[in-house]
């Protein structure tokens, strides 16, 4: 018998976890001085009023959890006879996933015939909640283990995640970007496309100048990557930046159909931490990332 677990950066709310049986770890961030565990320390994430905070200068921070905290979400069901399931956002993003390791240690031996399975989304926010939800439906439906498996080592790397960045000064302070890159961006009005590559790495495809463009670009690397996407869900993602979300999902529908599965979810604190307010990203399946 396995757990399913995932974590907040993957956009999974206790509703959704709830909803597909998976258990939440929370990535903390800070804001003003003060560290938040996102639906630990709130129970429903204001994005209006988080958002709203920086637009008005306000640069938050994030922070690896620490071994403890990773023992405090895994040891209960070891204890319990039960064998985990962790699907995360990219491992190549964070030093948390040190800590998973140190943590894991300690475990493995406390609890030597117990057994924690990682499956690594290689990504985060958007793409990798469209990889929770098929991951959850799977295991609804009665998945093995060996059935997740066998679908992720597939089809993780055939679900792209493209978005841009409103203002790159959230990028340039958390160490995405130079400042010098985040400051000249913002000046002459360019707006990066962004995509995740095979390794769970940041990289960017495209610079574009202004919402139009940016969008239409967008719009083009689907049109150029997507595989069977009428046979996928795919997601419309935004940081407090709804109407421009519907916008693009309209021009979507335009091109492939009113009935193209589209859903719009809101990004995490934790990541919106470093994109910033108003940037808008699509998930979907795709020949390649």
């Amino acid at each position: 018998m396995y757990t399913l677990f995932t974590d907040t950066d993957c956009d999974i709310t206790p509703e959704i976890a709830e909803r597909y049986g998976y258990k939440l770890i929370s990535m903390p961030y800070t804001i003003e001085g003060k560290q938040i565990f996102p639906y630990v320390d709130f129970k429903e994430f204001d994005y209006r009023d988080f958002y709203d905070r920086l637009r008005k200068g306000v640069i938050p921070t994030t922070s690896a959890l620490s071994p403890v905290e990773y023992m405090n979400y895994f040891e209960p069901e070891f204890a319990a006879g039960n064998d985990i399931v962790y699907i995360h956002f990219s491992a190549a993003m964070s030093a948390t996933f040190n800590s998973l390791r140190l943590a894991m240690e300690e475990l493995q031996e406390k609890y030597p015939d117990r057994k924690l399975t990682l499956i690594d989304t290689k990504g985060i926010t958007l793409g990798s909640y469209n990889i929770c939800l098929n991951i959850g439906e799977l295991h609804k439906n009665g998945a093995s283990l060996e059935d997740i498996q066998k679908w992720a080592e597939t089809e993780v790397d055939k679900t792209a995640f493209y978005f841009y960045a409103d203002d790159l000064k959230f990028f340039g302070k958390s160490g995405r970007v130079s400042g010098f890159a985040a400051f000249f961006g913002n000046i002459i009005g360019l707006k990066p496309i962004i995509f995740i590559d095979s390794d769970g790495q940041m990289k960017t495809k495209d610079k574009c100048r202004g919402r139009k463009q940016t969008l239409q670009k967008l719009l083009d690397y689907v049109i150029d990557l997507e595989e069977d996407i009428k046979n996928h869900r795919v997601i419309i993602a935004h940081s407090d930046a709804m109407p421009i979300a519907e916008e693009f999902g309209a021009m979507m529908k335009k091109q492939f159909g009113e009935d193209l599965n589209i859903e719009y979810e809101v990004v995490n604190p934790t990541a919106g931490s470093h994109c910033g307010p108003n940037a808008i990203g699509v998930s979907f399946h795709a020949k390649h990332r």
